[in-house]
């Protein structure tokens, strides 16, 4: 293994502030006002471009084909590429780092843990206020048939493929095994989507391996991981600065192509949601931070922001796994063995927003079809939905496949999905937003539970550690 000391000056070396800066770029307004304004510009754009013309005009398609969706799809495509390299090797060395298997075992639980525990709460939220508001029976008959013809094509596609995957179910453990551990991790991570899991455990493997063989022999190896990590950093800090630009493209082509016409009409199922996704933000993952990780809220959530609005606008845990790594390392000062394992289960397993949505989805779409679930039938939705949360893609729209086998497992149409195509990547914003910080939230607990001071710690006058004094 590499000298600590050496280490402790390559870690100095990289740290830079996503709030101030990116890299060695000149200082000016930080970049997460910076991307705040390209998303509220895009958005504004959009909504007046939607009334100005009209859904479906030729002039407004031109523009998102041509201009708006190719950097925006750009912009994600570039942070998804980077997303392999920089978690394998900051993965390997912080699992290297950690030098106790005990300790992996202990931070592993704890993160299977927190992920079910907080998983439950969110379906149960969603479950309650789906039961309380009841908006599948708010919605008039004729408005579900016109958003039903409106979208219907796109659904019936996505019906058909998540049939097809049905059909291949395979006993649960077997099902498991498959993935978690790949049987080759190059052809899995060879994919359009890489397996995040098969990553994560193969980096796991060589982490460990690496602490149980010679330090003559690994300090090359990991001497190359840490180059590997500082390259990749680089790479991020260059994407993210045309991150406001391209966020701007992303929120013009979704509210360009929608406007808010199916926002009003699917109202109070939109506002269910955003309430679910809301009390889970602002009290559950409060009282998480305060009572867990000991952190003040408001500085937990300052200390973020920059993580949050890039979820918001790429809509793809994934695409933000790569901010969200050097948020926790730099801004939250979790160490990288912590965060590297904790933030890449969570941008796969702990998937709180997805879980609500689903469980809120499956009981809107239920009662606007008229069927009344048994109080049996919620509960196999809410196991359902903690299922999808953990197994659901970390892409824009990953959920709607895992709807659609829970509509058919509760006997819903599935075509009824089309009802909410129209609003589903808004909300997909929201709920990733929820997302990220659930990860976030999870990486501190883990830490703080491990002996790591944190920033902002409660009972600290000031917010800034005697690193950040330093």
């Amino acid at each position: 293994m590499t000298d600590p000391r050496d280490r402790d000056a390559f870690e100095r070396e990289l740290t830079t502030d996503l709030d101030d800066t990116t890299g060695d770029l000149p200082r000016g307004v930080p970049l997460h006002t910076r991307i705040l304004l390209g998303l509220v510009i895009g958005a504004v754009a959009g909504v007046v471009v939607n009334a100005a013309f009209g859904q479906g005009d030729p002039r407004v398609e031109w523009i998102v084909r041509e201009v708006s969706e190719p950097i925006g799809a750009l912009f994600l495509r570039l942070l998804l590429m980077i997303v392999v390299p920089l978690v394998f090797s900051s993965l390997v060395v912080g699992v290297a780092g950690l030098g106790e298997i005990g300790r992996l075992g202990r931070v592993g639980a704890k993160t299977l843990a927190y992920t079910l525990v907080f998983s439950t709460i969110s379906v149960l939220i969603g479950l309650g206020l789906a039961n309380a508001i009841r908006p599948g029976e708010r919605i008039p008959a004729e408005t579900a048939a016109e958003l039903e013809a409106r979208y219907g094509s796109e659904a019936s596609e996505q019906v058909l493929a998540a049939e097809a995957s049905r059909a291949e179910d395979k006993a649960v453990l077997m099902q498991a095994v498959e993935t978690i551990v790949p049987s080759n991790p190059v052809a899995s991570l060879a994919s359009e989507l890489p397996n995040m899991l098969h990553l994560m455990f193969f980096a796991l493997i060589l982490g460990v391996a690496a602490t149980l063989v010679s330090t003559s022999v690994t300090t090359a190896f990991i001497a190359f991981m840490e180059g590997l990590y500082a390259l990749s950093a680089k790479v991020i800090d260059l994407v993210m600065w045309t991150a406001p630009f391209a966020v701007a493209c992303l929120l013009f082509t979704n509210t360009a192509r929608f406007g808010l016409d199916v926002l009003m009409t699917l109202i109070w199922f939109v506002a269910t949601v955003l309430l679910g996704l809301a009390i889970h933000m602002g009290i559950v993952y409060s009282a998480s931070v305060a009572f867990l990780s000991r952190m003040r809220p408001t500085e937990f959530f300052r200390r973020i922001k920059t993580a949050m609005l890039t979820a918001f606008s790429t809509s793809s845990s994934n695409a933000t796994l790569p901010t969200a790594l050097r948020v926790a390392e730099d801004n939250l000062h979790i160490p990288r063995g912590i965060s590297s394992f904790v933030l890449t289960v969570g941008a796969t397993a702990n998937q709180n927003g997805t879980a609500l949505y689903e469980g809120v989805t499956v009981l809107f779409l239920a009662q606007l079809a008229g069927v009344d679930l048994s109080l049996g039938q919620q509960a196999m939705v809410m196991y359902l939905a903690i299922l999808g949360g953990v197994g659901t893609a970390g892409v824009p729209s990953g959920s709607i496949p895992f709807i659609i086998l829970v509509l058919a497992t509760v006997g819903v149409n599935p075509a009824l999905i089309a009802i909410i195509i129209g609003v589903d990547r808004i909300l997909d914003m929201c709920r990733t937003t929820l997302n990220v910080t659930g990860d976030l939230t999870a990486a501190t607990y883990v830490a703080r539970s491990e002996g790591h001071p944190l920033p902002g710690s409660l009972g600290e006058r000031g917010g800034r550690t005697e690193k950040e004094a330093a």
